[in-house]
């Protein structure tokens, strides 16, 4: 594979390496995984032996001591398990749960949480949307009220990934009575008395446990406060643009695989004598498929370099997310019409990357945040 900035010969050999482990280990399991709607937690043990959960991480807390470019091939790569709800479930481990104990802990914060999420022997899930409370993280409504050496928490969260397995959960909740952004902040709240949780049925991501959890009357200690007493609203700021980012990752390597897997079904499945990419209404449609699945990498790619950079690539970041998403889905229900009756059944790999890839636009913020958001910065002087 030629080298595509900002990946280098190092990148492409993790890539290799990432690539052959997940087709050995993981992919032949996807199938029984989704039929389960489950996957093992031994999965996240497998991926810490090689050192996959740990690759942005610093060498003193057990990472590889890497970047976010080499989490960046994780995340594409995690589409060749084949199983949307389990790379979902590792998604949300590495890339949204743990990012901000690296950040904002304290040092035995990470020492009692991150290290051993590293070596896959916790895993770990964020908790901020509510039934009442998505993209407005304003309006979240669990509570922390103030006791002795910590806090009594109530309330409840919702569409958590791993919300069912999730030895701890790192939870928005208020903590004044100010309404707004202000009053705003993160606990880590392990699994235990008072902690439920109701795994939720979905359209796709079938392997991955989805819940809502409740907290009633969880009691917190002072030391699980996560970053600064109702500043929480920055914490969620802070990884936003990353998720962001790996969403568009995850969809590009999706992109990218379903249509390798459709060319080649095209050139083996023979109809009225020939091979159907011989037929020009379906060659055509692959190359509208290609230029699809390029221009997404291309303006993925390009926010990637201006994330590793340093920059605050709002602008760019936010056109991946959008950009990316609902391309993902049109090419795979395309993929799926390619394959004809076959890509309708259980069985084909089309037919779930299709329900898969319908979450997209909505979840990590939908496609209506994300124009609302870009419409405010094109609106800005130079702005375009």
């Amino acid at each position: 594979m030629a080298l595509t900035p900002p990946f280098t010969e190092e990148h492409e050999e993790l890539r290799a390496s990432i690539r052959g482990f997940l087709d050995r280990e993981l992919a032949p399991h996807s199938q029984a995984w989704e039929d389960e709607q489950w996957f093992p937690n031994e999965v996240f043990s497998k991926l810490a032996g090689q050192g996959l959960l740990g690759l942005k991480y610093p060498v003193q807390l057990g990472g590889q001591g890497g970047d976010y470019l080499h989490d960046a091939v994780l995340i594409e790569e995690l589409a060749r398990i084949g199983s949307g709800g389990t790379a979902a479930g590792i998604g949300a481990h590495v890339n949204i749960a743990t990012p901000p104990i690296w950040k904002f802990g304290t040092d035995e914060q990470k020492q009692r949480y991150l290290v051993p999420a590293i070596r896959g022997e916790l895993i770990g899930a964020l908790g901020i949307t509510e039934p009442g409370a998505g993209s407005d993280v304003a309006s979240i409504g669990a509570r922390a009220e103030r006791v002795d050496g910590g806090w009594v928490v109530n309330g409840e969260k919702t569409y958590i990934t791993n919300g069912v397995r999730a030895h701890f959960i790192v939870t928005a909740v208020k903590t004044t009575p100010e309404g707004g952004h202000h009053g705003i902040s993160f606990l880590i709240i392990d699994r235990g008395e008072g902690v439920t949780s109701a795994k939720l049925e979905k359209l796709g991501w079938h392997a991955s446990d989805t819940a809502t959890i409740a907290y009633q009357d969880v009691f917190v200690p002072e030391t699980n406060l996560l970053g600064g007493l109702n500043e929480g609203f920055k914490l969620i700021m802070a990884n936003f643009q990353w998720e962001r980012l790996a969403m568009a990752l995850g969809a590009v390597g999706a992109m990218r695989l379903a249509w390798e897997r459709t060319a080649q079904f095209a050139r083996e499945r023979t109809t009225f004598g020939r091979p159907l990419s011989g037929h020009q209404a379906i060659r055509h449609q692959l190359a509208d498929l290609a230029a699809s699945a390029y221009s997404a990498r291309c303006v993925t790619y390009d926010a990637l370099r201006r994330f590793v950079a340093g920059e605050e690539p709002l602008r760019e970041v936010t056109m991946a997310k959008l950009l990316t998403q609902r391309a993902c889905y049109e090419l795979m229900d395309a993929c799926l019409q390619i394959h004809g009756g076959a890509g309708y059944m259980l069985e084909v790999w089309v037919e779930r990357a299709v329900r898969d890839a319908r979450l997209g636009p909505i979840g990590g913020g939908s496609d209506e945040i994300m124009r609302e958001i870009l419409g405010r910065i094109l609106e800005a002087p130079g702005g375009v």
